[in-house]
């Protein structure tokens, strides 16, 4: 990911962020070499013989192809990503402070500490990412059972996504699930800069101003906000691909019906044509 990235950029020398297959590819690799990163030569051969078999008359059998309503899922996908979306902005909830809780006493803020533990963002990272992942799965099941439904081509297409999405799954949930590690050492670098700026500057911390704006906390929220959307993008790639693949036949479909019915027009008439059937009708001749 870019953020990953950008992260890595500005942490100090010597820091924890390294290098990571989720990050981008080199400029000019092709996908072959991509997917090399990823594969094994047992994974290969088994691809190899996946996508041989999608050559097979086989899985063409089936009832005929029913027009694809590429608008109708389009609106599915967008509101399930806005849905998720608004789901990431929620903050972590803070814990009620424990003198509050043994004595009833009332706090008038929460603790600054107990809210800058990471344990309190990476149970709502968690409990997100776990909530995207269901929802994206279910879609990208709903997606290609709508395809496979539609023409051979986007027929082909579905079992070709449900084939990369079998090989790549397991690496995929291996990338996920190290996210949470990039967020605990941003959280890390932002309190660092935190402290050595208050250092730099002579002044005294003020830690119930860590969540407000301009403070290091309200920061990290906002990277871990960030974090939070780039994967949910990442994540819906393959059903944006998918829906832009169906989007493209449908196009591609209505052009070639233009196409046949200008090809079945008649030639328009010219202005001489017109004089011509004119002066026969009225001279009752036929040429």
């Amino acid at each position: 990911m870019l953020l990953l990235q950008q992260w890595a950029a500005q942490a100090p020398a010597g820091g924890a962020y390294v290098a990571h297959p989720a990050h981008p590819a080199p400029a000019g690799q092709g996908v072959a070499e991509q997917l090399s990163l990823w594969l094994s030569t047992v994974d290969a051969v088994q691809l190899s013989r996946a996508l041989h078999a999608l050559e097979s008359p086989a899985v063409l059998d089936g009832p005929p192809p029913a027009p694809v309503d590429v608008r109708a899922l389009q609106t599915t996908l967008d509101a399930a990503q806005a849905e998720l979306a608004a789901l990431a902005q929620a903050r972590p909830l803070v814990p009620t402070p424990a003198r509050e809780r043994a004595d009833n006493t009332p706090v008038e803020q929460p603790d600054p500490e107990a809210a800058a533990e990471f344990a309190l963002y990476a149970a709502r990272y968690l409990a997100v990412q776990k909530q995207v992942e269901n929802r994206v799965a279910g879609l990208r099941a709903q997606l290609r059972q709508r395809l496979a439904a539609g023409p051979d081509s986007l027929r082909r297409l579905a079992a070709l996504d449900a084939v990369m999405e079998h090989m790549l799954g397991t690496r995929e949930q291996r990338l996920w699930a190290s996210l949470p590690g990039y967020l605990e050492r941003r959280m890390v670098q932002r309190r660092a800069a935190h402290q050595q700026q208050l250092q730099d500057e002579g002044r005294a911390d003020e830690p119930h101003c860590w969540a407000l704006p301009g403070g290091w906390l309200h920061a990290f929220e906002q990277d871990m906000r960030a974090l939070q959307r780039a994967e949910l993008q990442a994540r819906l790639q393959p059903l944006s691909g998918l829906l832009e693949a169906a989007r493209h036949h449908a196009a591609a479909g209505t052009s070639s019906v233009r196409r046949r019915v200008f090809a079945s027009r008649p030639a328009p008439e010219t202005t001489d044509n017109v004089k011509t059937k004119d002066m026969v009708a009225m001279t009752g001749t036929n040429e």
